[in-house]
């Protein structure tokens, strides 16, 4: 669930962010500031990274204690794994609302995104048990390659060198849609 559930709230959330400024008309002074587009996407993360890492660590301690899962170890792969994930997600976020016009258009962009990534990551159905189209797609979508960083640290007590394919697939991820969002990013209202 922790995939999904970031997934859910730090791409929505983030989404609707700057989208919402656009259309109350606060985007105006925003960009009448000497700020780059790289601090404007960070000062609009920051806070949304602490309500990840805060939803990780209630999501792992209902794990622990509520459904006793093991929790092998795996700790510093799981923490770059999740670092990587809120940055990823977060990022994606704003992305999207760089090209939607109204929340409505940021929400429905969310949830395009987020239906593929609960149907195709392994969350509800085993991976290697859909079709090769499906597998396919699903190694695109970071929460496919996020879920085995959870699941190998979690239950199997993985260690970086056991998951360096899924955590690079994240760092590619973070690179590319950062890099998407930052081109993206206008600097007037037209």
């Amino acid at each position: 669930l922790l995939g999904v559930i970031l997934s859910m709230t730090l791409v929505m959330m983030t989404a609707l962010s700057v989208t919402r400024e656009a259309e109350r008309g606060t985007m105006e002074s925003l960009l009448a500031t000497p700020v780059e587009p790289i601090e404007v996407m960070v000062g609009k993360l920051a806070p949304y990274v602490v309500v990840g890492l805060t939803q990780t660590a209630i999501i792992l301690l209902l794990a622990r204690f509520l459904f006793d899962v093991p929790m092998i170890g795996g700790w510093l792969g799981l923490s770059l794994g999740v670092s990587l994930f809120i940055i990823g997600s977060l990022a994606l976020g704003f992305l999207m609302s760089t090209v939607a016009k109204t929340q409505l258009q940021a929400m429905q962009m969310s949830v395009f995104y987020i239906l593929p990534s609960i149907l195709l990551s392994g969350f509800m159905f085993p991976f290697r048990g859909m079709p090769a189209w499906a597998q396919a797609l699903g190694e695109i979508v970071p929460v496919t390659h996020f879920l085995r960083v959870v699941r190998g640290a979690l239950l199997k007590g993985q260690g970086i060198e056991d998951m360096w394919r899924e955590l690079l697939a994240l760092v590619a991820f973070v690179c590319v849609v950062t890099a998407l969002a930052m081109a993206r990013y206008r600097r007037t209202l037209d």
